[in-house]
């Protein structure tokens, strides 16, 4: 019998003892804030008692078409009423949440609908044409309840969303989960090489995340945020659940560019939204058409590529405060910050830029981030050189791969998850992505990072975009290849952007090969490198 004091009539109960989950924050907005606005979705705003009492009816719909525990439905729609409510009614039901990206063909969607075992698929108007085609490709029926802008009619059988979550019962049962470790949201990677994974967060992870993405960005009560990042993507970096935590407004934007950008922060008075830093382009190279002024400053989290020092400048000496975050799908989004010292305020411009293009600390909710020896998994040397992948270890890591125990087995060993990424950790424990292990280029034994050679090339007022990648050489074994789109009006050459680089890096680091044009990217907006290094190995030598 053991000793311990603490284990004696002290067990969990009804009283002390709930499984952490996001659905209670929309319960308590709605109870705190009832008539404070949730949602604005072009013409249509919703208070939180209303998102909620819809919410419940929804729940309930589900139940009644025998949708539970272990089920999946999906959503396929743009950032809206519906697509922000599925967070909350569908795990409300005891199924499982599958944001779908909209970007996606139909042969890729179907495959998600097909390894998801989707119950039911919940879709946007504006994507009929594209669910005509998936559902004809599906060995099976699946209904499908179609949400947004326009005709109420169902079609081909389909169901109108707004009539079921009129007809649903508004007092509803709906309970929290009998365990936090229960799925909440399954979530697919882009599968650039091949079929996408399926990855599976659960309501712990959620709910931590989601804590983290407020304490960590020093966010208000009642935040006024602008939804340029898809909320199928990482479940929107558990943002829809930040903001009922908040009682914030979430802003739809369906309809994205610098424009509409421009115009919603104005129109609707936005102090917080978040990106990858194609959206920041967008920004800084807005026509003075587009382009409104600010009236106080704006908060803009980005992640993906690691910004260039002079984008981040550029943002911030028009009114954007930018805070890099760094994760993936596996972590539920955003799992590293790159926490702010008061200390650096006093920085010039471009050493200030360099701070915050690092990735930073771990989130609060994360338990270990670190740079690991791939094999063995011992920590490398926190000297801002030594390169290993990045790992992390925590609750906002995901359960796992969806009917994928290899690759989760794989992901997962050594005690950590395994990114795939390569950086360095400095001495004050931030770390600093160099690469994808993919993409790290060895040229003559050297190791050279693609993103330091990025980093240069973005500094050039004629380059909006790039992109280096290795090129195969009979004697160096890899050269670097950049790939770059120039910006509107730039008037440069090959040669004067290579004599660039010899000017700002190591000369063995310069690319010997520089191709101008559009870059090709995923559906998410990531630059597909797989697709740039098979045009440079295509090259003529």
């Amino acid at each position: 019998m053991s000793n311990n004091i603490f284990e004696y009539g002290l067990g969990k109960c009804e009283a002390n003892y709930a499984s952490l989950s996001p659905l209670g924050f929309l319960e308590r907005a709605a109870s705190v804030y009832p008539d404070h606005t949730a949602v604005i979705d072009e013409d249509r705003i919703l208070t939180w008692s209303q998102v909620y009492a819809r919410c419940v009816k929804m729940a309930s719909a589900l139940h009644a078409m025998g949708i539970g525990s272990g089920d999946t439905v999906s959503v396929l729609a743009p950032n809206s009423i519906a697509a922000f409510e599925s967070h909350y009614s569908i795990p409300m039901a005891g199924a499982v949440l599958n944001a779908i990206n909209t970007r996606l063909d139909a042969s890729m969607v179907a495959f998600i609908l097909e390894h998801g075992e989707s119950r039911l698929l919940i879709v946007d108007r504006a994507l009929e044409s594209l669910t005509m085609e998936v559902c004809g490709m599906l060995n099976r029926h699946i209904p499908v309840i179609w949400a947004g802008p326009g005709s109420i009619e169902p079609r081909d059988g389909g169901s109108d969303y707004d009539n079921i979550i009129e007809c649903g019962d508004g007092a509803f049962a709906w309970q929290l989960p009998d365990d936090e470790w229960d799925a909440i949201s399954l979530n697919y990677t882009s599968g650039t090489t091949g079929n996408p994974k399926g990855v599976v967060y659960h309501h712990r992870g959620a709910y931590l995340n989601a804590i983290s993405n407020a304490v960590g960005w020093s966010m208000p009560h009642h935040p006024v945020y602008l939804w340029t990042l898809p909320m199928f993507h990482c479940n929107g970096w558990c943002f829809p659940w930040t903001l009922a935590a908040l009682a914030g407004v979430s802003v739809c934007l369906r309809d994205i560019n610098a424009g509409t950008i421009f115009e919603a922060i104005d129109s609707h008075g936005i102090d917080h939204f978040c990106g990858a830093p194609v959206i920041m382009n967008m920004l800084i190279n807005a026509s003075d058409r587009d382009r409104r002024p600010l009236s106080g400053p704006v908060k803009m989290m980005t992640a993906a590529a690691p910004p260039p020092a002079s984008v981040l400048a550029a943002m911030e000496s028009q009114g954007f405060l930018v805070t890099h975050v760094y994760g993936l799908t596996e972590t539920y989004g955003p799992a590293v910050m790159c926490a702010w010292h008061s200390s650096w305020d006093q920085l010039e411009s471009d050493a200030k830029a360099e701070k915050k293009s690092r990735q930073g600390v771990r989130y609060h909710a994360l338990e270990s981030l670190d740079v690991c020896d791939p094999e063995s998994g011992a920590p490398m040397e926190r000297d801002g050189e030594s390169l290993g992948e990045v790992t992390f270890r925590g609750n906002i890591v995901m359960k796992g791969y969806l009917k994928n125990e290899e690759a989760t087995n794989k992901a997962f060993r050594n005690g950590h998850f395994n990114s795939g990424d390569l950086g360095v950790m400095h001495d004050d424990n931030y770390i600093q992505l160099k690469d994808r292990s993919k993409d790290i280029i060895i040229s003559g034994g050297e190791n050279i990072s693609s993103i330091e050679i990025e980093d240069c090339l973005y500094r050039h007022p004629s380059v909006l975009e790039v992109a280096v990648v290795a090129r195969p050489d009979e004697y160096w074994g890899e050269t670097p290849c950049a790939f770059v789109a120039l910006a509107d009006a730039a008037d440069i050459t090959e040669s004067e952007l290579i004599v660039y680089c010899r000017e700002n890096l190591p000369h063995f680091k310069c690319p010997k090969l520089i191709v101008f044009g559009e870059l090709p990217k995923t559906s998410t907006g990531k630059i597909q490198k797989f697709k740039l290094r098979e045009k440079a190995a295509a090259l003529p030598v």
